[in-house]
């Protein structure tokens, strides 16, 4: 426990001193990183859902050495219907949507028409799609004009190829090799391919790190993630220290955050689960129960005003009065 204090006070003093900032990947403008204090309470709080969810992919040769990156990048980035499309026409009297598709779009991702009907009639239930050249041809079956454009959008919207949730792609060279940063991640599909170095590619979401490598690899990202917006602020804390609330958060066997419905909400003592929020809600619950406290930690004592059970406050002494004054 007074590892833990120490812990959370290296920690908590430079955190004060981060700043609320992110900042752009070069390149893709709508590629932004969070950093700083908020990619830290990310991390420390077990968030699900993060703000920039990202991968670093490394590649094996020749990909690596620059060679079809671009072409093995499109294969990976997720491609909606809406980014293939040259216009849309729209026959409200027929209930027929025409789609007409850029070919220059279709050449550079390796698509064609037949492909993106079959794909759509997959994804859409109860659609019929026709091809004729570069043109796809939908019966919407609709009469009012809001419904045939409603299925428009949706229809813009719509997954035909690539890796589901990776939405931007930017082959950057690191070193001596290229590699592939994404915003967006999908882990477990990009480990199955080929070309991809399985044993190097990471993501920075925790959760799909566990789900996908197991607890040991996602505490492993905790520690690589917190030390980076440590690093990249410009201040020093020992990585013992992350490495210890990494443990903390994981030692269960599933990432739990440093939050009252997480790691804390796990404490034996009443006192030390009441000290960190609702101790109101803690301390009539633990009533209802006929909950002990064994004061056997930090807390729970430095609250009641009495030694701690550490260093000197361990031990009690026993002196032999020899009666003599």
């Amino acid at each position: 426990m007074l590892k833990l204090k120490i812990t959370a006070e290296s920690i908590g003093e430079p955190g004060t001193q981060m700043t609320l900032s992110s900042f752009h990947l070069a390149g893709v403008a709508e590629m932004n990183v969070t950093t700083g204090l908020p990619r830290l309470i990310e991390i420390l709080d077990g968030k699900k859902e993060i703000s920039t969810p990202m991968m670093e992919i490394y590649l094996k040769k020749p990909f690596k050495e620059g060679k079809g990156i671009r072409e093995l990048a499109l294969r990976i980035k997720e491609i909606n219907l809406g980014e293939t499309v040259q216009e849309f026409q729209l026959s409200v009297g027929e209930g027929k949507i025409d789609i007409i598709l850029d070919k220059n779009k279709l050449d550079t991702l390796y698509l064609d028409a037949d492909n993106i009907a079959k794909t759509l009639m997959k994804q859409v239930k109860g659609l019929q799609v026709k091809t004729k050249d570069n043109v796809l041809i939908i019966n919407a079956k609709k009469e009012n004009i809001n419904e045939v454009y409603k299925l428009k959008e949706k229809l813009k919207g719509t997954y035909i190829s690539g890796m589901e949730g990776i939405t931007h792609v930017l082959p950057v060279k690191r070193g001596e090799e290229f590699i592939i940063i994404t915003a967006g991640t999908n882990l477990k599909d990009v480990l199955a391919m080929e070309e991809v170095d399985s044993v190097r590619t990471i993501s920075n979401d925790v959760f799909e790190v566990q789900q996908v490598l197991g607890i040991e690899a996602a505490k492993e990202v905790i520690i690589k993630e917190v030390f980076k917006v440590i690093e990249d602020q410009g201040l020093n804390v020992d990585i013992r220290h992350i490495m210890l609330v990494a443990s903390t958060m994981c030692f269960s066997g599933a990432v739990k955050g440093i939050t009252r419905y997480g790691v804390v909400s796990e404490k034996g003592s009443v006192l030390a689960r009441a000290s960190f929020e609702t101790p109101i809600k803690h301390i009539i619950e633990a009533a209802m129960l006929a909950e002990e406290d064994q004061l056997n930690s930090v807390i729970e004592n430095v609250m009641l005003n009495q030694p701690v059970p550490v260093g000197t406050g361990m031990t009690g002494l026993i002196v032999k009065n020899s009666g003599k004054k």
